[in-house]
Order: structure tokens, then C-alpha cells, then sequence
């Protein structure tokens, strides 16, 4: 697959910038994560239209043109379809693994094709990026750290399962966007056919608002700032069960608790 490599190490911190992160939507109808240095900004997936996409940035005061580049997690169309209009209308490098390029004609045509592999740090701009492997039912699928002056934020939805290695790179992180995608007896009792309701509890499915309480008492710590739940399903959750099954993993710490939606872009959080 064409494309030159990312941008290797090494790096020089730079003290006068911090991490601005907001989540424009999460859920199966479309996900988006804005990532930003102050100086260097990207996108985590573009799963939404191109023009709902610039909608919500602008919503937030933020303007599609000084984005830098778009990232990739996988191949499914809930995290791509915006991909490929909005690299070709603002001249942004998408960033991928080489297998997710392979299966992602859905693309189509983009300005510039960079490509990843899980595990390798690279860095885009001020932006340290190092993509890890995670369980889910596609190609190459990737969670993420990313990382400026110091500060280093953890990205990990949709996943069956959170592996040893998952916990090992989100820990010690400022802030965590994991997934807590349904509610157990929602999901038994709901209306999705019986293989599906088995594809999304198997190990290459979606974690349960329990798995993601369970992650985060593991990964809960002085230093956490704030925890954004993400990829809720719409049918076999809410965000007050979310919210409510998962808080008491963060009693008694100063972690901000919050739950994205596929609806509604959420607030701009600074870390500094």
C-alpha cells in the first residue's frame, strides 16, 4: 500500500503548550475525537459526514482548516466515512496501519497516505502517537496514548476485552476515553438478533459498562484527571446506567467523570 512512514523520533517537549481534547461524537452511528497542542491538532477517526464534522468544530470554535492530520483506529464506517472529503478538502494526511488501508476502500481518494504500525511511537507535529493493538472485530484495530510536554492522554473503545497490554500503555494517563458500550441485561433482553448480541460480548466485540468499571479501578490513580466513557450504544444503554455503574470505580478521587454522546459534541477539556 503506498504511503511514506510517520515521522519518527526523536522529540523536544515544548513547555508553553498543553492538551485540549473533545470528543464531537461517539457511538455507532459516527465517532470523532479533536486532539490538540495549541499548536498541532488532529482528528481521531471522522466517522460522521464531512460537513457535520466542520459543524460541530465550529461549534466549539474550532476551525477544520489548522487541523493537521486525521487518525485512523479501523476500518469500520462509524469511524471513517468522513475521512476521505475531509483529507481531499483540506489537504490533511490521514494516518492508518497498513492493514486497515487495505481494507478501507470506503477511503476513497485521499490528499496524503501515511501509515502506522501497532506498537511503534511515532509523532505527528508536537504530538507523541503510539498505537497499540486492541480485540475487535477488524483488521488491524488500534487504541492510542498521545502525549506532549509530559502530559499523556489514553484512547481505547471499541474492544471485547481489556488485554494486559490495553492496561499496561493506559496507565498512568491524565485522561482516559474508554468505551462502556452497553448494559448486560439491556443487551440480553433487547431486540438485536442472538449473533449479534454474541458479537458484541465476545472478545472481539464492545466492553460492558462492568468491564469498563473493572478497567478503571485497575487504572484509577492520583494523577487521573478525567474519564470520558465513549461509545455507548443507543439501544442496550443510556448514559445515566453508564454513568451510574462506572462512578463507583473513581470514589474518593478528584477524576472528573463524564459520558460522550452520538448526539451532542461534548465540551472542550484542557489539561494543563
Amino acid at each position: 500500500m503506498p504511503g511514506d512512514d510517520p515521522t519518527p523520533l526523536p522529540w523536544q517537549p515544548d513547555s508553553d503548550y498543553n492538551l485540549s481534547i473533545c470528543v464531537l461524537a461517539s457511538g455507532s452511528k459516527g465517532n470523532a475525537i479533536y486532539i490538540s497542542d495549541g499548536r498541532t491538532s488532529i482528528l481521531l477517526d471522522a466517522g460522521l459526514s464531512g460537513s457535520e464534522i466542520e459543524r460541530r468544530l465550529k461549534s466549539r470554535n474550532l476551525s477544520p482548516a489548522d487541523l493537521d492530520a486525521l487518525l485512523v483506529s479501523h476500518e469500520h464506517t462509524d469511524h471513517i466515512q468522513g475521512i476521505g472529503v475531509l483529507s481531499r478538502r483540506f489537504k490533511l494526511p490521514v494516518y492508518l496501519s497498513r492493514a486497515t488501508g487495505q481494507t478501507s476502500p470506503a477511503l476513497g481518494k485521499v490528499h496524503e497516505l501515511k501509515t502506522f504500525e501497532c506498537g511503534l511511537t511515532f509523532r505527528i507535529n508536537r504530538l507523541i502517537i503510539h498505537p497499540f493493538s486492541i480485540s475487535h472485530d477488524a483488521a488491524d484495530p488500534a487504541g492510542f496514548t498521545i502525549a506532549q510536554n509530559g502530559t499523556r492522554i489514553g484512547i481505547a473503545t471499541d474492544l471485547g476485552i481489556a488485554t494486559s497490554m490495553v492496561k499496561e500503555h493506559l496507565k498512568g494517563c491524565a485522561l482516559l476515553i474508554v468505551e462502556a458500550n452497553h448494559d448486560p441485561e439491556l443487551l440480553a433482553n433487547g431486540p438485536y438478533p442472538w449473533p449479534v448480541k454474541q458479537r458484541i460480548r465476545s472478545r472481539t466485540g464492545h466492553l460492558s459498562n462492568i468491564d469498563s468499571k473493572n478497567l478503571l479501578k485497575e487504572l484509577r490513580h492520583e494523577g487521573l484527571r478525567h474519564v470520558i466513557l465513549a461509545h455507548l450504544s443507543e439501544t442496550n444503554n443510556t448514559p445515566q446506567k453508564a454513568f451510574e455503574e462506572v462512578a463507583p470505580a473513581l470514589a474518593n478521587s478528584r477524576t472528573h467523570l463524564t459520558v460522550a454522546r452520538q448526539d451532542i459534541c461534548g465540551p472542550l477539556v484542557h489539561l494543563k
